[in-house]
């Protein structure tokens, strides 16, 4: 207990009492911390997914033989198209699928059933797709292709294809889109939380006066930033913990590496989103200020950091840039640990770059700070 007391007796020991004091009695500053996190995740968990089920498919059959009613089974087979109109007019089913009425058309040709049991001219059938949104045509069209030629090959086994593959799915072999999405989210509602609450605490303190009586304690500045860090700090590892039960026990996304190792690096990140939020409190006056201003920081680190679309699939210049980005290497950082197991020797690039990216804001930001008590 003696070795306890020089810190129990501390200025700063008493300024963090206070403000974990004043956190407490922010009943709107806890629900912000626990619900919409809980919320976002559910949402983001459930709603969000790369791939596409249900599509709306029409189909009109010419052939109408055991054949061609086979092909339309084999394509509403495994959910990802649903037959929702049969029709003998093609000019009807272009005018269905330019509506929006259908996702994609099928028209199967009178001599399909003759063409696909001779070898002389291959069966032929014609896909329509609305590609008005792109990434569902890709996909559509990908699943059509697949699924034709793999009832085709049932009827010419000869026709083998020049090279053989064999596909492994490793880490996610069910290919779950939630187990992508989520830790995403994780890195997400981590930002928003770190940065959004640091600002309205800096803020609120603006507001109330209460940093003017600050200043006339005799308090060194570095325990006044140190005692608004450490709580929050605290908090925001709570709600890491939240978002990770929620992670493992809702959507049953394992857990494959180290617990300290993947506290360690979420401890890094709300150490930037801190740094974010004080630098935001200490440019903007009201709390209406700050969290406008926060919109055009936020949402660029969320758009660029991969957490809800692959990095991959943007433009080469705004991969270039979103190696700029914190929350990108975070996110990398929380995927592979969760989902592969990662240890450092894996993914020290993303650590390096973290550890910068929170020295860096750290510094910055309890430096203006510093300035503004001064």
């Amino acid at each position: 207990m003696n070795f306890f007391r020089p810190l129990l007796e501390s200025r700063f020991f008493a300024l963090a009492v206070k403000e974990i004091s004043q956190i407490l009695r922010n009943k709107q500053l806890i629900f912000l911390l626990v619900f919409p996190p809980t919320i976002q995740l559910l949402i983001f968990g459930f709603a969000l997914s790369p791939s596409v089920q249900h599509l709306k498919l029409g189909v009109m059959d010419y052939s109408n033989t055991p054949m061609s009613r086979e092909l339309t089974a084999a394509l509403t087979a495994n959910g990802v198209f649903d037959v929702k109109s049969m029709t003998i007019d093609e000019n009807h089913l272009s005018t269905q699928v330019r509506r929006g009425e259908l996702t994609a058309g099928l028209i199967i040709p009178p001599n399909f059933n003759r063409s696909l049991h001779t070898d002389d001219k291959p069966a032929e059938v014609q896909v329509l797709i609305d590609a008005v949104d792109a990434n569902t045509a890709g996909i559509a069209s990908g699943h059509a292709n697949q699924i034709i030629n793999q009832f085709g090959q049932q009827f010419s086994p000869e026709v083998a294809p020049p090279i053989q593959t064999e596909a492994t799915i490793l880490y996610n072999p069910g290919l779950v889109s939630s187990w992508f999405i989520v830790p995403g989210v994780i890195g997400l509602v981590l930002n928003l939380g770190s940065s959004l609450v640091s600002t309205a605490a800096v803020v609120r303190e603006k507001d109330t006066g209460t940093l003017e009586q600050l200043l006339m304690t005799p308090a060194a500045d570095w325990e006044i930033i140190l005692a608004k860090v450490v709580p929050l700090f605290v908090l925001l590892l709570g709600e890491v913990m939240l978002a990770l039960s929620v992670a493992h026990f809702i959507f049953n996304v394992p857990f494959r590496g180290s617990l300290p190792m993947f506290l360690f690096f979420s401890a890094l990140y709300a150490c930037v989103g801190i740094g974010v939020g004080f630098l935001l409190a200490t440019i903007s006056r009201t709390q209406q200020q700050a969290i406008l201003t926060s919109f055009f920081i936020n949402l660029p680190l969320i758009q660029l950091s991969g957490a809800i679309a692959p990095v991959e699939s943007m433009p080469k210049f705004f991969q270039i840039v979103s190696l700029a980005n914190p929350l990108r290497h975070y996110v990398k950082i929380a995927r592979g640990v969760l989902l592969k197991g990662n240890g450092l020797d894996v993914l020290y690039p993303e650590a390096i770059a973290l550890v910068c990216f929170a020295i860096a804001l750290l510094y910055i930001s309890t430096s203006k700070f510093r300035s503004q008590l001064n």
